[in-house]
């Protein structure tokens, strides 16, 4: 387990955390809460899918031009952060401060296209977009347009 945080602070775009004790640094970005918050929703079910996992992969390296093993090293450090850090969520609505209603209703519709990947959108995963977009502060009506971006990418007309 991490040790607690001594004064948090930005750098640039990024928070840096320093623990006490062995004066370990951790560096968390706009990639990292977008990675985190994708985990938080794909777990909202208890565990994630396959078919989850590779969107988040997908996603995550499309949005930021990262290479799939980027993806998956980023991806991956947000779940073991889960595992670790109990002040996740507080670090998370810290890094959201600097992101615009459009930044934010992108990462709804990233959100949207996760819980869907699987093929079964159940009500735990859907609380789990809402308390993600509670965690970095998404108005509805940012949320309503990532709902309706999300119909009209996946819209197949007779369908």
């Amino acid at each position: 387990m991490k040790e607690k945080p001594i004064e948090p602070h930005f750098e640039g775009v990024s928070l840096v955390i320093e623990t006490a004790g062995d004066a370990e640094t951790e560096t968390y970005d706009s990639r990292f809460l977008v990675a985190a918050l994708l985990v938080y929703v794909a777990k909202g079910d208890g565990a994630i899918s396959e078919n989850e996992t590779e969107k988040m992969l997908e996603l995550v390296g499309d949005h930021f031009r990262l290479r799939s093993s980027e993806s998956l090293e980023l991806l991956s450090r947000a779940m073991s952060d889960f595992a670790e850090n109990p002040d996740l969520i507080s670090l998370l609505k810290q890094l959201s401060t600097d992101l615009g209603d459009e930044q934010k209703e992108d990462v709804a519709l990233m959100l949207l296209k996760v819980i869907a990947a699987d093929g079964n959108t159940d009500g735990d995963e859907m609380e789990a977009v809402t308390a993600a977009g509670e965690i970095i502060n998404i108005s509805p009506e940012a949320m309503h347009r990532a709902f309706d971006r999300y119909f009209e990418e996946t819209w197949v007309d007779g369908e």
